[in-house]
């Protein structure tokens, strides 16, 4: 039996998982995945302005320091597809992932996903590949696929 390649496209608010079957056997679209809240500019996503602590004595108050709303956001998008790919690892559905996702997000799925899980990254291509069809995706991939 051939093993099944699982492959993440993903941005911050879009991802496409595909599976591949083996050599020569194309994308199947398995989920799709939006996330339009990373999308959303800050100020869209927070209801009031950062912490503001006061202080006792004559002192004057201090701010917390805030985490954009936005890197949450695309935070919480990586852990759910994070935990999507360990979910795949845990039931065998796939044996091998390979991640597609420009840098910044590609380093919070790095950070977020699990170390038996990560083992299973054989390849990452730092690229926004969620908006080209599955045809041209195995052309992108094909290096890595058909080994």
């Amino acid at each position: 039996m051939a093993s099944t390649t699982w492959i993440l496209v993903a941005n911050a608010s879009l991802a496409k998982l595909y599976a591949n079957h083996g050599p020569k056997k194309g994308l199947a679209l398995v989920k799709e995945y939006e996330h339009p809240e990373s999308r959303q500019k800050n100020a869209e996503l927070v209801t009031d302005r950062a912490g503001y602590m006061q202080s006792s004595g004559n002192g004057h108050g201090a701010r917390q320091p805030q985490t954009e709303p936005k890197q949450n956001e695309m935070r919480n998008f990586a852990h759910e597809l994070a935990s999507e790919l360990n979910s795949g690892r845990t039931t065998n559905r796939m044996q091998r992932i390979i991640l597609v996702a420009p840098p910044a997000f590609m380093g919070l799925m790095n950070t977020v996903m699990d170390d038996q899980t990560s083992q299973l990254v054989t390849d990452r291509l730092e690229k926004d590949y969620t908006k080209a069809p599955p045809k041209d995706l195995a052309s992108h991939l094909e290096a890595c696929i058909y080994l």
